[in-house]
């Protein structure tokens, strides 16, 4: 069986290479995998690629910096020419990026099945660009691979699975699967790396006493009221609990942009951190605050409260648990969840899998073939 796994972003990445050490069991897969180069990001070095031993791509599309609709198109084109290059079985894609989309239209146009790794995922919100990716994604998807028995729920009330209307060369109906998510398979195999490469002494920090945030989603950082009300909150909090951000250069420009250099003051503002060291910030952190939807699960996976600075979660079973709030932008939300978010029960309750979901990718591809 030979797959073409198509890849956009550093997340994606990371959740691929739980697949690939799988496939490197087994000697019946071939794994091609093609970056489109979405996300250029300075970490995504030769030292990234060695510090977590994840396979280079095989092709590299160069296609980012552009709007929405010009970057999903010219990776459509780049990726249907792969595809008909390789000619694979499957086309495996991630997530809910424009590279995630562009890789199953132009499977699904060539007519081969294509498989959704974290497919069920919603956050009922249209105007979110992820929402349309994801909803669109699963639509021609062949195979859907749900992280929850929520996203199972969440594609059964949309109707799926449909019949496969042509769409990949067996024309089966579309089959879907609630197998675990592949991002706590990385989360259990890097977590020990984590501790034993990254000290919090590197940072100044001591074991939970500190809180952690990150702030990069479009209807924060391009909402000048919503940016306002976050950067006021984060203030207070640091007033009385060291507050580190590493900062993601498009947010830094947004603040920098939209209020005077005392919008950032008295918070710990470190470069957008390596996966390792971003894990060892994240395991030790008393409490974790985020719009960030890998790091809502993150948190969870490290028993760490978190306060969601969105409206809405795509994770709401993290929400159901009591290990993570919702407060949006409201700046006293904000501050009053910290006194809720210290002390957690400890959750011993598997709402992502065991660990093993990327085997479980496999065997519904063979399954399939």
């Amino acid at each position: 069986m030979k797959l073409l796994t198509i890849l956009g972003a550093r997340p994606q990445f990371i959740k691929a290479a739980t697949v690939s050490r799988a496939i490197n069991t087994r000697d019946d897969i071939e794994e091609i995998i093609v970056h489109t180069g979405q996300h250029f990001d300075a970490n995504m070095s030769d030292v990234f690629f060695e510090q977590l031993d994840i396979p280079r791509p095989h092709h590299n599309l160069h296609i980012a910096g552009l709007s929405h609709g010009a970057m999903t198109g010219r990776m459509l084109e780049g990726i249907e020419a792969l595809i008909q290059q390789e000619q694979p079985d499957w086309v495996l894609v991630y997530g809910d990026t424009n590279s995630t989309l562009a890789g199953a239209l132009a499977a699904a146009k060539l007519h081969v099945p294509v498989a959704h790794v974290e497919a069920g995922l919603r956050s009922h919100n249209p105007a979110m660009p992820e929402e349309i990716n994801r909803v669109l994604t699963d639509r021609v998807s062949s195979l859907l691979l749900c992280p929850t028995q929520t996203a199972v729920n969440n594609l059964q009330q949309e109707g799926f699975p449909f019949p496969a209307m042509g769409m990949n060369r067996t024309h089966a109906p579309q089959r879907i699967a609630n197998i675990g998510d592949v991002m706590f398979d990385a989360v259990l195999y890097y977590r020990e790396c984590a501790t034993e490469q990254i000290s919090l002494d590197a940072f100044g920090l001591s074991h939970q006493n500190y809180a952690l945030c990150t702030l990069h989603r479009q209807e924060n950082t391009d909402d000048p009221k919503r940016l306002h009300n976050i950067l006021s909150a984060l203030r207070e909090i640091a007033k009385d609990l060291p507050l580190v951000v590493p900062l993601h250069p498009r947010t830094k420009a947004k603040i920098e942009q939209q209020h005077n250099a005392d919008a950032l003051n008295d918070i710990t503002v470190l470069e957008p951190l390596p996966y390792l060291e971003m894990q060892r910030l994240q395991m030790s952190a008393r409490v974790i605050l985020t719009d960030s939807g890998g790091m809502q699960k993150e948190a969870y996976f490290h028993q760490v409260p978190c306060i969601t600075l969105r409206d809405e979660t795509e994770w709401v079973e993290t929400v159901e648990a009591g290990w993570n709030q919702l407060v949006g932008a409201d700046k006293e939300q904000i501050i009053a969840s910290l006194s809720q978010g210290y002390d957690r029960v400890q959750d011993t309750a598997r709402l992502y899998g065991n660990g093993d979901a990327a085997f479980k990718v496999l065997d519904h591809l063979t399954e399939q073939c």
